[in-house]
């Protein structure tokens, strides 16, 4: 499977932007959904996930309250709503998928390019 982030860009501090992964292929009811993100200099860090059957989502703590993920499961789509963005929210963002929950990159699979975030102050 390929999973294609797009929907990055610059915006000011206090805005929004709405993240899409696509998915090439179907994702099954077993899988789970993860977004994370990369600053330059910086590990590789989660951000939130959703099991693709239920719906249920997880948020890192930096980030509740404050992004949405959500699922299309017809589209094979997973979505990223981000409101009230920070500049530390700036990084290049990636969907990957995992087959059980997890925060830790090592277990999802199926990494994209990446999606560019600037928030600016």
């Amino acid at each position: 499977v390929q999973l294609q982030a797009s929907g990055g860009g610059l915006v000011l501090a206090g805005g929004s932007l709405r993240l899409s992964c696509a998915a090439s292929s179907r994702i099954y009811s077993s899988h789970l959904m993860g977004w994370f993100r990369q600053a330059p200099g910086k590990e590789r860090e989660w951000v939130a996930t959703i099991r693709w059957g239920s719906g249920l989502p997880y948020y890192a703590e930096s980030v509740k309250g404050r992004f949405t993920i959500s699922k299309e499961g017809a589209k094979n789509t997973v979505y990223l709503q981000m409101n009230s963005l920070r500049p530390e929210d700036t990084a290049v963002y990636y969907c990957a998928r995992a087959t059980s929950y997890s925060t830790m990159p090592k277990d999802y699979g199926f990494w994209g390019p990446g999606t560019q975030v600037t928030v600016s102050s």
